[in-house]
């Protein structure tokens, strides 16, 4: 095998059924610039639509099976730290202007991809500053300062999720947006909250570039019962195989 063909297949470009995600999340284009229906059936690819009306196209990704069979769900794939830098910078300004409506005084970054829009939506909103939280744990840090997490694409548990004592007092008593890539499943959202709840903040809203699916949902709620503000650049839903190709679970 040639050295080229070894990085085809090292990059996934021989994956069955699903495309190398190199050349995804480099830009937003018009639906006139599609170069797909935004209609299902889809084959590869999703097509976002953001609040503007211009489009960013998702490679979609199987999801892993028990048995190593092919896929029949997948989802679409958001790598924020793969994308362009103007892509990131249009998905922060959509995710602040959601966030707008929201009452806060502090802006929390989830890791990891989190952090890669916190900065930017805190900017666009007028904060000089935003309080990052972490997987890497400094020697000054506190054990009762932390929280395991997992998520549906790292599911692997062991994870613990960080403050460092330092921000504390950026965080106590303060209503918070926090800051992340995505939702899908809400269970790392929700280790981020438990954290926060226990560093005495009051989380007023979340912002995502992407919402995946609805089953955050029934997760994303105060201790009242309440539903915790969601806003997002964009909705993208999960995917169930058919014969024609990929479809949203609720159609």
């Amino acid at each position: 095998m040639s050295e080229i063909a070894s990085v085809a297949d090292l990059c996934g470009q021989n994956l069955p059924g699903f495309d190398a995600t190199t050349d995804y999340w480099q830009a937003t284009v018009t639906e006139a610039e599609l170069s797909q229906s935004p209609l299902p059936p889809y084959a590869k690819s999703y097509p976002a639509r953001l609040p503007d009306g211009r489009y960013l196209l998702l490679p979609l990704r199987g999801m892993p099976t028990a048995d190593g069979s092919a896929p029949d769900r997948c989802v679409a794939s958001l790598i924020a730290n793969q994308a362009s830098m103007q892509v990131v910078e249009e998905l922060a300004l959509h995710m602040a202007q959601a966030a707008g409506a929201h009452d806060f005084d502090a802006v929390i970054g989830l890791p990891t991809l989190g952090l890669a829009f916190a900065p930017l939506v805190a900017r666009h909103l007028g904060h000089s500053r935003y309080v990052p939280l972490g997987y890497s744990r400094k020697y000054w840090y506190r054990d009762e300062l932390s929280e395991p997490v997992s998520s549906i694409t790292t599911p692997g548990k062991g994870k613990l999720l960080y403050v460092d004592p330092n921000q504390l007092g950026l965080i106590a008593g303060k209503r918070v947006l926090v800051v992340d890539d995505a939702v899908s499943s809400g269970t790392t959202m929700v280790s981020g909250l438990k954290l926060l709840e226990r560093c005495g903040a009051h989380v007023a809203a979340i912002a995502v570039a992407m919402r995946q699916g609805m089953q955050w949902q029934q997760k994303l709620v105060r201790a009242d019962g309440s539903a915790i503000p969601v806003v997002a650049a964009y909705d993208c839903p999960r995917m169930e195989r058919r014969a024609d190709g990929w479809w949203p679970e609720s159609l």
